[in-house]
Parts: C-alpha cells; structure tokens; sequence
C-alpha cells in the first residue's frame, strides 16, 4: 500500500514539475490588413501651343510633356550644349577663374558676323582677354553669339572642329534627339525635343560652374561692361535658372529649372517650352506651370508611430500588437501606388518595445521603406498555477 501511495506521489510530483517546465510554443500571430494612403494624379497647366516638357528631378514618374514631340529649333539654348562641351574638353571648378582667353582677329570678327544676323552680341575690344568663366558669363548670362563663338574657337581650333565635339558629346549623354551644328543657336537647324531638353537641363545644373553662371542676376565684365541675365523669371517663384531662346524659326523659348521646399526637403523642377510667341506671355505661361507642378508635391504618410500591423496570441488568452515603432513618410509626386508586406519573428515571452518584425513598404516609382515592429505590451509567462490547471496547453510539440 505504502509502495503504491509513494508511486502516486511521484507520478504526481512528476507531473506537476513537467507541467511546469515544459515550454511554451511560440504565440499565434496574425497580421492586419494595410489601408493604404491614396494620392491624386495631377492636372497640370500647359500652354496651347509649341512644345514643352516638364520633370521634378528624382522624381521620373512626374515627367509631362504637351504638344508636338519633334525636334524644334532651339536657339540660344544651344549655348547651354556649348558650356558643357566646353567644359568637358577644358574643365573648370567652382571658384575657379580659369585660364586666360585672349580674343584675336578672328574671335573679334564675330561681332560683325553675328550682329548682321541681328544676333545678340556684346562689346569685345582689341586686346581683350578675360578668364574662361568671365567669358562664359557673357555667352549664358547676356546670350552673346560673339562670345559663344569665341569660347568654341578657344576650345576646339574651328567651328567644325567643335561640332564634331558637340555631336560626340550629345551621344554621350543619351541626347540622341538633339542636333547641334555651331555653338550659338542661330543656325535653325539647332534642334531638340522638350524632353531631350529636360535631360538637358538636368545636366546643367549638375555642374556647379554653369548652375552658378545661370543663376547669377548680374556681372560687370571687363570690355563687356554690366551684363544682366536674358532670363527675366530668374529669382521669380524659386527660378534659378536656365537658358532663353529666340529666334524666327524656334518663336520665344526657355529652358527652366526652379527650386522649392516641399516636405522638408528640396526638390527641383526642370523643364522646356518653345514655340512661344514672345518671352512676356511665354513667362507667364512657364509661370503657371511651375505652380501647378510644385502643388502636387505630396508627403504620404506610410504609418504613424504605434499603428498596428500584427497581433500575438497566446494560449492563456492573452494579447499583444506588434506596432511601428516609429512614423515614417515619403515625398511623392502626383498618383502613387503603397503596399505593405509585414513579417512577424516568433515569439513566446516579450517585453514592451522588444523587436518582433518588420513591415516594407513598397511605393511606386520611390525605394521601398522598412519599419521595425515593436510589441506594444509585455508578454509573460502565465506562471505555475496556470500550466498546472492548464497542463500541456500550447506546449511546443
């Protein structure tokens, strides 16, 4: 009898420690179902006329283009392809001056070759010599032909010499719509689409010489005296820059790029339009596009700090959220596409704030966000008397 009570006894004992002991499987998670934000597709405020291209840069989902998409006559804009040409055979850093140009008889002589073109042009007296970026001043700031002309003859020995220059370069960059013939835009046959003139301008303002030179309102240069920027919106509604155009052929053109702060970061808009009647109406109209693009500028928000995303359950009825531990938004740019894919880590016992998973947002035309997922509440083991009154309950098998 004694022999069979201490049996029972063990087997109790026994029992109760391996109830006691025997751990947990991990909690049941389920996640929630993601409301995604919504954005609107803009409407924007072209003119009814030309062509024109216009693109957020960083942002290749905004690109939008209007009218016709051949390749017009593009004028003085051609003196934005000269700089960078110019520059990629005699490169220059900001803050540098750069060598000494010293202007002969035959850089001299394209006043009076340009000026019967009625072509802009600016003083250059015998003897003359300014730095390479004074003179590049002259060519983008004032759009003088005889300078642009000039600036090409220094560079490259011959006008033909640098159109090969020009030709290899567009095909660097992938401006194979464009077509340059000499360097100061009144060739017609100067010619671009709008959007090979937004990448344009993208290229522009990467190098800081020339985005310094066509944001600049103002210069006083030596033998051309006080020059003022051709681009009369410069400084107006975040314009900084670029290049105007005129020409029979092209009517009233620009290449712009302006800059505004938009979710606390700075975004840029470039764009094109040619085919305008003069540079007063086409201003405005450049005007009233760059409104319509930098108000459709959106920050999404992809979750608030503490939005649940999963949940744990655990056999003893309890419940916990796993939650973003922090806020998280993006900046975009007219309709966007969010979807949320949460992965939760198992878990038997946590404590407030302990990683438990992750939740990435994929958002179209952007990279893909992740956020850390945090328990909102602490987890614990039920404790002895309930794995005894509960025995093997969700145990791990």
């Amino acid at each position: 009898m004694t022999i069979t009570v201490v049996a029972v006894l063990v087997l109790v004992v026994g029992f109760l420690v391996a109830a006691a002991v025997v751990p947990f499987a991990p909690a049941s998670a389920r996640t929630t179902t993601y409301a995604a934000p919504t954005s609107t597709l803009p409407a924007l405020s072209f003119p009814g006329y030309g062509a024109t291209a216009v693109e957020a840069t960083d942002f290749p989902e905004s690109l939008r283009t209007s009218g016709d998409r051949k390749a017009r006559s593009i004028a003085s804009i051609s003196k934005v392809v000269t700089a960078l040409v110019v520059l990629d055979a005699k490169p220059l850093r900001q803050g540098q001056a750069g060598p000494t140009i010293t202007f002969d008889a035959q850089m001299q002589g394209l006043y009076a070759t340009y000026a019967a073109q009625n072509g802009e042009v600016a003083p250059m007296p015998a003897g003359l010599q300014l730095s390479q970026y004074q003179t590049m001043q002259v060519m983008l700031m004032k759009s003088a032909n005889n300078y642009a002309g000039a600036l090409a003859l220094w560079a490259f020995g011959s006008m033909d010499a640098y159109q090969r220059a020009a030709t290899t370069w567009l095909h660097a960059h992938g401006l194979d719509d464009t077509t340059i013939h000499e360097p100061t835009g009144l060739d017609a046959g100067n010619t671009s689409t709008a959007t090979d003139l937004v990448d344009l301008g993208q290229l522009a303002l990467a190098d800081p010489v020339v985005k310094e030179i066509v944001g600049t309102a103002q210069a006083t240069v030596p033998g051309a005296g006080q020059i003022e920027n051709s681009n009369k919106l410069l400084g107006m509604d975040g314009v900084e820059g670029i290049k105007t155009g005129t020409l029979d052929q092209a009517g009233a053109c620009l290449l712009f790029a302006a800059t505004y702060e938009r979710g606390g970061r700075t975004v840029t808009v470039v764009g094109a339009m040619l085919g305008g009647v003069d540079h007063d109406s086409l201003d405005v109209d450049v005007q009233r596009l760059l409104r319509s693009v930098a108000d459709n500028f959106q920050v999404v928000t992809l979750t608030h700090a503490g939005q649940t995303f999963g949940t744990f359950s655990t056999p003893w009825r309890d419940e916990a959220d796993a939650v973003s531990a922090k806020a998280a938004e993006v900046l975009v740019w007219g309709r966007t596409t969010v979807t949320a894919k949460t992965t939760l880590e198992q878990l038997t016992f946590g404590a407030a704030g302990d990683r438990v998973g992750r939740v990435r947002f994929t958002i179209s035309d952007h990279d893909p966000v992740t956020v850390p997922l945090v328990l909102e509440r602490g987890i614990e083991d039920p404790g002895v008397w309930w794995r005894w009154t509960n025995p093997f309950q969700g145990t791990a098998a």
